[in-house]
């Protein structure tokens, strides 16, 4: 299958379901729309899933695990070796995300889809593309057929996943490097200068943001990605985990999963299927406003807003997998509570 293919299956969330989800929260016995954006999120998983009778019994977090060749300019506190460590935590589900995942009842997915570095835990999903990415300060960080395959690996990831009747899947990463590339990737596809989306990720100091941005101009004046193709951009000095979870969002799409959305990294990936395929938008999922300086740009490009404000950064799929248990939640009230007749009360109507 390839890109273009999956484009064209694509179809808009099934805006009856939405319709009729929401006919049912205004029926529930609670002051309307009173879980905000919880109850939005139900909506929004209605007509992703094309039923009102959402169901998110079976999760996971896809964790795409890849190395960037940035890591040579400077730019992070840790080497590329921490990336094949954490995958191996994920593997054995010992990392922060696993910790998290365990008390969400979430299943953790990490995908080898471009690490540097060989690994070998029998729960890693091996669909590398390439060992690591190129140093986008002075060359593509990949060809583009590379972010081709790299993204339709996201789409099969979903395809699987699917298959076993997954019913919401959490976008996470995994990757030394990878906020210089997303703070590359939100200056060309938002038209924003450097500095002002670039943060300092794993604790930057004042020097190392300085290098960080230095790079990233150097990577867009040598490269010039163009903002109008996402594939270009993605390709030129982005990362194949972004490229990866774009592929995430545009399987949510194909096969009818919503997709719930982490920090900055899946939120550029998102931002990037937007542009890709804009009906996409309809099976995504807001978490929280990650405390990255470009997260709430990016989201505002998205049109969502995020429940969960918490200053989170930890990346891995923390923050969508905190997401789920509010989730968990509000569905239950959905289906659980009464409705205003059965309470023989009278229903709360819109104010004008």
């Amino acid at each position: 299958m390839t890109i273009a293919e999956v484009l064209s299956m694509i179809h808009p969330a099934d805006e009856a379901a939405k319709a009729a989800a929401a006919v049912h929260w205004d029926n529930v016995a609670h002051p309307l729309h009173s879980l905000g954006l919880l109850e939005d999120a139900v909506v929004t998983m209605a007509g992703a899933q094309g039923t009102a009778d959402v169901s998110i019994a079976k999760r996971a977090v896809v964790a795409m695990c890849a190395d960037n060749g940035v890591v040579a300019e400077g730019v992070t506190q840790s080497g590329q070796d921490v990336t094949a460590v954490v995958a191996e935590n994920m593997s054995r589900g010992t990392s922060s995300v696993c910790c998290m995942a365990k008390t969400a009842d979430v299943r953790v997915v990490p995908v080898d889809i471009g690490m540097a570095t060989v690994v070998s835990g029998h729960n890693i999903l091996q669909k590398n593309v390439r060992r690591g990415t190129g140093d986008l300060a002075i060359e593509p960080a990949m060809t583009r057929e590379e972010c081709e395959a790299a993204i339709l690996h996201g789409v099969d990831v979903v395809r699987l996943l699917h298959r076993e009747g997954y019913d919401l899947i959490a976008t996470g990463e995994m990757g030394i490097g990878n906020t210089t590339t997303s703070a590359a990737l939100v200056s060309v596809l938002l038209g924003r200068d450097p500095e002002e989306v670039t943060g300092r990720g794993a604790g930057l100091s004042t020097e190392g943001l300085r290098r960080k941005v230095d790079a990233i101009r150097r990577g867009i004046a040598c490269n010039k990605p163009d903002p109008k193709d996402p594939i270009d951009v993605i390709a030129k000095v982005g990362g194949l985990d972004i490229a990866g979870l774009v592929g995430v969002f545009l399987g949510g799409a194909l096969y009818h999963v919503p997709i719930v959305i982490d920090g900055l990294i899946s939120s550029v990936a998102a931002l990037s299927a937007l542009r890709l395929c804009p009906d996409v938008k309809g099976y995504m999922l807001a978490s929280h406003a990650s405390n990255e300086p470009a997260g709430r740009l990016v989201l505002e490009a998205l049109g969502l807003e995020a429940p969960i404000h918490a200053k989170m950064a930890l990346g891995e799929g923390t923050g969508a997998v905190a997401l789920i248990p509010l989730l968990d939640m509000a569905l239950s009230l959905y289906h659980s509570m009464c409705s205003f007749e059965e309470y023989q009360i009278d229903a709360y109507v819109p104010l004008s």
